[in-house]
């Protein structure tokens, strides 16, 4: 966490700031999704409660703080008080790991007859060098809270979206997993922070011992890896129960799937979770394939540059590079979110047996051939 109280201090605010981005992201792309759901449906979506629907969002939070709290009959109360509350872990955990800009440095400075620093300051909640291991590991722990609420609800339709959910999540992380072995291989590392270094300036890479260039692409991961992009993109909409997937909670035969028996907050809480792995899945597509948060064509060493020309000091050179590289992050990052509630209001819903044909007669085997392809192709660039 730190070596001194201050840096103790920060390490822990950041967290706190991190989870309380993902819970305030939530409402506000529920008013996303509501006005572009009616754009694209050609009608008005919210309107009536403040300007543009705004204030619909809090009509929206006091009708789920103040809806009675209720337990079935044939529950099973530790359960199904336990899911909504580990519904919202994975997701948050999991997005503490991913760097959202580079780091920023504080010098020395005296504070309460005492001298602090230096210290270099992460954009990311903790940083671990294994960390796409460790958020695959706890996103993957999200099944485990599906099948807590179905279980505990005592609920038949309520158990049934939860088998579909735990099914589908199984049957997708496997394609998921293999989609991104092809990008560590390329990249020979686990590091989500390197990956992004290594994806600065032009298109350039080494095969057989020649250079070949084409500068007037961006060095992205999608150029490299448009299949694994492809395959990895998909998964992602069924981890998160997002449609075309969301099976675990099919109005028309499940009621409402795995959460059929909560409600009021209990309910909004499995929604902020859902809505998390979104932000997981967005925050990793960008760093694999999108160049995480640099600049197109702009070495973070010339931001840093350009940034001490019109600053003062080097504390806050850091500090504005790091902004401008956090910006260029949520430009990416709520492009890939629009991309979602696009998605949503676009495709059909599968029907069950051909979501899991989906998932292991094409997206398998096309993930494990990517894998192959891309081994063969670095073997073959390092001779």
């Amino acid at each position: 966490m730190g070596k001194d109280a201050f840096e103790i201090i920060v390490n822990g605010l950041k967290l706190v700031i991190i989870f309380l981005m993902i819970v305030q992201l939530v409402p506000i792309l529920v008013w996303v999704e509501r006005r572009g759901s009616a754009f694209i449906q050609n009608r008005l979506g919210p309107n009536r409660v403040g300007p543009l629907g705004l204030m619909q969002l809090l009509a929206d939070a006091v009708k789920f703080l103040t809806k009675e709290a209720f337990v079935p009959d044939t529950a099973k109360p530790l359960l199904y008080y336990a899911a909504p509350i580990f519904a919202l872990i994975p997701g948050a955990v999991a997005f503490a790991a991913i760097p959202m800009s580079t780091p920023f440095t504080v010098g020395t400075f005296e504070l309460f007859g005492q001298t602090w620093g230096p210290y270099t300051f992460l954009v990311q909640g903790y940083d671990i060098g294994i960390g796409i291991v460790f958020i695959l590991g706890v996103s993957s722990l999200a099944a485990y809270t599906l099948l807590m609420a179905g279980w505990g609800s005592g609920n038949k339709y309520s158990l049934m979206g939860a088998l579909r959910a735990s099914a589908q999540t199984i049957s997708y992380e496997l394609a998921l997993g293999l989609s991104i072995v092809g990008v560590i291989m390329m990249y020979g590392t686990f590091n989500l922070s390197e990956m992004i270094g290594m994806q600065q300036g032009g298109l350039h890479f080494t095969f057989m011992g020649y250079t070949i260039a084409a500068n007037w692409l961006p060095n992205w991961g999608i150029f490299y890896q448009p299949l694994g992009a492809l395959l990895f993109f998909t998964a992602t909409f069924a981890e998160s129960n997002r449609l075309p997937f969301d099976l675990a909670e099919g109005e028309a035969e499940l009621v409402a799937g795995f959460h059929t028996e909560y409600g009021g907050f209990k309910f909004n809480m499995f929604f902020i979770g859902e809505y998390g792995h979104m932000m997981v899945a967005a925050g990793l597509m960008i760093i694999f394939f999108f160049g995480g948060y640099s600049i197109p064509y702009v070495s973070v060493d010339q931001v840093h540059q350009w940034a001490a020309s019109v600053t003062s000091t080097p504390n806050w050179a850091s500090a504005l590079t790091a902004l401008i590289h956090f910006l260029v992050f949520n430009v990416k990052f709520f492009a890939f979110l629009w991309i979602f509630i696009w998605v949503r209001w676009t495709l059909p819903r599968f029907r069950y047996d051909q979501l899991m044909d989906l998932g292991w007669k094409t997206m398998l085997p096309w993930a494990l051939g990517n894998t192959i392809l891309t081994a063969f192709v670095i073997y073959i660039a390092s001779l």
